[in-house]
């Protein structure tokens, strides 16, 4: 049985399948062998059962978004009822609340299935530091699973769920998915609730999604984002800030010089990571070489650097009361805080906001940021022989993401010749979670649904004269940052006149119910939400912007002339467009 989410709407909609059928196939399969290292906690076959069975009564839930999917949480997120360790037991409780996003992911229809295993108080990347023992990859026991995040993952990738949350600090949402070969997103700091999370480093933690698909991550990344009030690191995009026009077209993406990539002697790594860059080329991409310090540097400060302070302020009572339960290498990590001053983590900051300026000059040169998302993949045996060297590696394309404010989904790129998987990370500034979901979907071939084909943050609008392209005005989208979708008509109900005494020479469209024609040739461009309104300012009478009905029956924005401007003016209708018309030789105008 497959679980991703277009497979479970299938079945349930075809009847093949109720969400009780899903959620017992699930049990059997968890039972069909040891609990750990995967899961830390379950909840009760009958409760989860019950949650179907309610679900299945109720007839207005099957239009939920994501009835009777079975989902994991990591040990570090609160679900009602079941206890919250962190994979410590000395740390644990059982908490009467659930985590606002696990809340929202029940209401949607969702049924949990348990607790997931993980690094202890999410400090690794390897997956190893539990005493729940370590995960594996799926793909050969050998090697490690990636961690913080390391039973979310797994549960997914063998089957045990449809998709999982995990957190992410460093890396640990996105390691585990290239080591288990799904898709690992982490999103923009504060877009998704951490209400009810155990925190790392509580400035820069956010709840990660693993998933089969890119469509399906961006499912339940689209039913859990949102302001919450109640959690004040939470945060939602101001108009436009969530704009990728680059979507509609070419787009550019960085990756970092020659000199600068590490794969730590792993060359089917560094062959996969050219593959990947290959297809991206393939896809309409251009490659540009970046200065890739800027990000390693901050990669460095996190912990390096003051911040593992905030570690140790989370937990601060528990360590100094039962350090001894602890995780050595965790306790070891934490404690090192102990040495900073508060001076320290100022001077830290000050460092901080140096490198963030030093990127953004580096983002003015691309739309998206692709890096492998680790250079490689260690065994057990190499991780418990070096388990701090390791892991530093494990994070050189990784920790410095959430420091430089940045979203990123992490996609599977192939197998090694010895058939391990490796991934790359789509990275993109704050709010373009959506966008770089759509880029991996077209990566995979796994597309990711949309309403419109109109970019994220973006207003699409359609023009029919001096704004097309190679025209006299078309300036005024392209500073704006927009770009064109495409090519298109209009409706047969409109006209199209030759206005006079317009500088420079524009047509009107005006609409007709009465009237049917070929349609207008138009161009529709996505412009940034925020760059709209200056745009619209600019135009001037009698033209404004409307609406329009394109051939296809979408609805845009769109040039529109005042009726009265029509009066004496010459239809052009019959050419079909304002090109076609300024193509005739002037008699025949």
């Amino acid at each position: 049985m497959e679980l991703d989410l277009g497979s479970l709407r299938e079945l349930y909609k075809s009847g093949r399948a109720t969400p009780s059928d899903v959620i017992a196939a699930v049990y059997e399969k968890i039972a069909s062998g040891p609990a750990e290292p995967v899961w830390i906690s379950l909840v009760p076959r009958e409760k989860s059962m019950a949650r179907a069975r309610k679900l299945e009564r109720d007839p207005l839930a099957a239009v939920r978004p994501l009835y009777g999917v079975p989902f994991a949480i990591k040990d570090n997120i609160d679900l009602a009822g079941v206890p919250t360790t962190a994979a410590c037991p000395a740390y644990g409780y059982t908490p009467g609340h659930s985590a606002a996003v696990v809340q929202t992911l029940i209401d949607a229809g969702a049924i949990p299935i348990g607790k997931t295993n993980m690094d202890q108080f999410a400090t690794g990347l390897v997956g190893t530091r539990s005493p729940h023992g370590a995960c594996s990859s799926v793909f050969d026991g050998r090697y490690i699973s990636g961690g913080s995040s390391s039973g979310s993952a797994v549960a997914v990738a063998s089957g045990m769920a449809a998709f999982a949350l995990g957190t992410d600090t460093a890396g640990s949402g996105r390691v585990p998915a290239a080591f288990n070969g799904l898709i690992g997103l982490k999103p923009t700091r504060g877009t998704l609730s951490t209400r009810g999370v155990v925190p790392a480093c509580r400035t820069l933690d956010c709840v990660s999604v693993f998933a089969r698909t890119c469509d399906d991550a961006q499912t339940v990344w689209s039913t859990t984002r949102g302001f919450d009030p109640e959690d004040p690191y939470s945060r939602a995009p101001r108009a436009g800030e969530d704009a990728a026009p680059w979507l509609a077209g070419d787009f550019v993406f960085g990756v970092p010089a020659a000199a600068q990539l590490e794969f730590y002697g792993d060359k089917s790594a560094a062959s996969l990571y050219g593959a990947a860059i290959a297809r991206l080329e393939s896809l309409g991409g251009r490659k540009v070489e970046i200065d890739f310090s800027p990000f390693r540097a901050a990669a460095a400060l996190l912990y390096s650097g003051p911040w593992v302070a905030e570690r140790y302020a989370a937990i601060r009572d528990f360590i100094e009361q039962h350090g001894a339960e602890m995780n050595p290498v965790v306790r070891g990590i934490i404690e090192g805080a102990r040495r900073y001053t508060a001076a320290d983590a100022f001077a830290a900051e000050y460092t901080l906001r140096d490198l963030r300026r030093a990127a953004e000059t580096q983002w003015e040169r691309m739309d998206v940021l692709v890096l492998p998302t680790a250079p490689t993949i260690y065994t057990h045996e190499e991780v418990a022989a070096d388990p701090l060297r390791l892991n530093t590696n494990l994070g050189y394309y990784t920790n410095f993401v959430n420091l430089l404010d940045l979203a990123a989904v992490a996609v599977p790129a192939g197998r090694r010749p010895d058939g391990l998987p490796f991934g790359i990370s789509l990275i993109g500034p704050a709010f373009s979670d959506e966008a770089i979901l759509t880029l991996a979907g077209r990566y995979c071939d796994s597309p990711v649904a949309r309403e419109s084909e109109c970019p994220p943050g973006c207003v699409a609008v359609a023009v029919v004269g001096a704004h097309l392209s190679g025209q006299p005005l078309n300036w005024q989208l392209t500073e704006r940052g927009a770009r064109r979708l495409r090519a298109c008509r209009t409706a047969p109900e409109y006209r199209l006149y030759a206005l006079e005494g317009t500088r420079p020479p524009k047509p009107g469209l005006v609409r007709d119910d009465s009237f049917r024609g070929p349609g207008i040739e138009v161009e529709v461009w996505a412009i940034p939400e925020h760059q709209f309104g200056g745009f619209v300012a600019a135009v001037p009478a009698p033209l404004g912007i409307g609406n329009a009905v394109l051939d296809d029956g979408e609805q845009v924005k769109c040039f529109i002339c005042e009726p009265r401007a029509i009066q004496g003016a010459q239809e052009i209708t019959r050419f079909g467009g304002w090109k076609h018309y300024l193509n005739q030789p002037l008699l025949t105008r």
